[in-house]
């Protein structure tokens, strides 16, 4: 494994300064916001790495290691035994660069901003309100500078999995071209497969159009990043705390939504946005969801359709539009979608940079822990509210991706056995049915022979 054994760095365009409490809690080598710091600091300096094993990345390099040195006119990161990917003639690539220093000013924002004025870390709590939460994640997005004031309305959400078939992943470069030559910005997972294809397009895109200051936003959370390294088209990355509100960023950001073919964690993705937009409150707002792919994924659309159909109601399908093939077509629609997005909060004198009316129910914003036990007990079951039972799902789908994907749930399994789900059989069924489909297709995992972490009971 070819590795730089020595490299001093600064800050390019952010995070000068710290105090010295803020560099003492990032400095700790036995404290667990520092090892935070350094798995996700790996994680982009591997960034364009085809791994979706964190424990794999992480013994590859055992003996990295990362120091903040402060000094009087800023800091510098002392790095140790780095991917030798980061650097191009012994000096760090600018864009990784860049994202590195983002990672630990998120960091270093919600350890000692956001937990210091408890709220964080209560925030599975009932007594923390859904305002608050949602001010949380605002306060996240505008020290990061992705919240931007007087910006037409156009940023793209795209998401999608990290492990797609080659067509596919040209597709989704096809529309992230035809989205560029429209002038609208891209946002996605800032991993590999559908979140790097549509970053990749607009670039190109963008340049046809030299549009200068093109937005390629990464939005993630410590769970993920090390299993998902950054892509290099990233020039905006944003590190939630957890994928709740990480997921709520994304809504609340999105002018529309493009859903590219993925697995477990795009499935979940997808639950989350139809358990938002099915609660009546948000009846009026638009929020354009468009779900595409090749000619070629036609079944994959019809299955995923069929599963959604059958466990949300025949009515779910009213808010998503499938669209098969034309790249070109998908990209208009997104584009006549903002215009949408753009005259209903003309209209209600509403932020363009973010969506504060749209309600998002508590259960959809408190972190879910997928342990054994809380999997067991998730109530997947016909006899609740549908915004419910879309939240439910939405919980097991992400304890799967936990199992897959996730350092700690991958060793939760590897201890205790895979999840044990139980709910109606007929859902039950459904979601069998939708994952072999997906285990099939090779969408669970990149690389080897994908062995499940759960059971239906």
């Amino acid at each position: 494994m070819n590795k730089v054994r020595y490299a001093s760095v600064r800050p390019t365009s952010t995070l000068n300064l710290l105090s010295h409490r803020e560099i003492e809690g990032v400095t700790n080598h036995d404290d667990n916001i520092f090892k935070l710091f350094r798995q996700c600091a790996l994680a982009v300096l591997n960034s364009g790495a085809e791994e979706d094993d964190a424990d794999v990345m992480l013994s590859q390099f055992s003996d990295f290691d990362i120091r903040i040195t402060p000094q009087s006119r800023g800091i510098k990161l002392d790095i140790v035994n780095a991917p030798a990917c980061a650097f191009v003639n012994g000096k760090m690539i600018r864009g990784i660069q860049k994202q590195l220093f983002s990672a630990l000013r998120d960091i270093v924002y919600t350890h000692h901003k956001i937990i210091a004025d408890n709220k964080l870390e209560d925030s599975s709590d009932d007594s923390v309100s859904s305002d608050e939460i949602t001010d949380i994640v605002f306060r996240i997005l505008r020290n990061a500078s992705v919240v931007k004031p007087n910006a037409h309305p156009n940023m793209v959400i795209c998401w999608g999995g990290h492990s797609i078939s080659r067509l596919e992943y040209d597709y989704t470069k096809h529309v992230g071209y035809e989205m560029g030559l429209r002038g609208l910005n891209i946002a996605t997972g800032c991993g590999m497969g559908a979140m790097k294809g549509p970053m990749k397009g607009a670039v190109l895109g963008h340049g046809k159009q030299h549009v200068s200051d093109g937005r390629y936003v990464g939005i993630t959370e410590p769970g993920i990043i090390a299993s998902e390294s950054p892509n290099p088209a990233v020039n905006e990355l944003v590190i939630l705390p957890d994928i709740e509100k990480r997921l709520e960023a994304f809504v609340r950001l999105s002018h529309a939504i493009i859903v590219f073919p993925g697995g477990a964690g795009t499935v979940e993705e997808i639950l989350y946005l139809l358990g938002v937009l099915m609660l009546p409150q948000n009846r009026d707002i638009p929020m354009p969801l468009i779900l595409a792919g090749p000619v070629e994924s036609q079944a994959y659309f019809d299955v995923l359709d069929k599963f959604l159909c059958n466990t949300l109601g025949k009515g779910v399908s009213q808010y998503y539009q499938i669209i098969v093939g034309a790249p070109d077509q998908v990209a208009q629609k997104a584009l006549l979608g903002t215009y949408d997005v753009h005259r209903y909060r003309r209209t209600q004198q509403e932020s363009y940079a973010f969506n504060w009316q749209l309600k998002i129910p508590l259960e959809l914003q408190q972190p879910f822990i997928p342990t054994h036990e809380s999997m067991s007990q998730l109530k997947i079951s016909a006899d609740q509210p549908k915004h419910l039972m879309a939240s439910e799902l939405r919980r097991a789908f992400s304890g799967i991706v936990s199992g897959n994907v996730k350092a700690d749930g991958i060793e939760r399994v590897r201890q205790h056995g895979p999840y044990k789900l139980q709910g109606d059989q007929e859902i039950m069924q459904e979601m069998d049915n939708l994952l072999q489909d997906f285990v099939a297709q090779g969408r669970m995992k990149l690389k080897g022979e994908y062995v499940p972490c759960y059971r239906f009971e």
